[in-house]
């Protein structure tokens, strides 16, 4: 479910819809924003494996347990870390 499984296609795959997310994620949005851009995102590219809206919100979940998503009055955003 998190990787790629012989029932889950890569692109599918919650690291990959979280890394899809991530790159839409260049200012802070909502999460219907951020939805909405993931599908269109998505489509550009020909990705044919759909993604539900409980799958997306799964990856989100994953992004902020992995403390790479913040949530702060109503809008997500990429959390930025410091590498030093």
């Amino acid at each position: 479910m998190i990787a790629p499984t012989k029932d889950i296609a890569p692109d599918r795959a919650l690291l990959s819809v979280g890394a899809q997310v991530l790159q839409q994620l260049g200012e802070p949005t909502t999460v219907s924003q951020a939805w909405f851009k993931v599908k269109a995102y998505r489509h550009e590219l020909g990705y044919k494996a759909p993604i539900s809206f409980a799958w997306f919100t799964l990856a989100l979940d994953m992004l902020y347990a992995l403390g790479m998503l913040e949530l702060r009055d109503g809008l997500i955003f990429r959390r930025r870390v410091d590498a030093s």
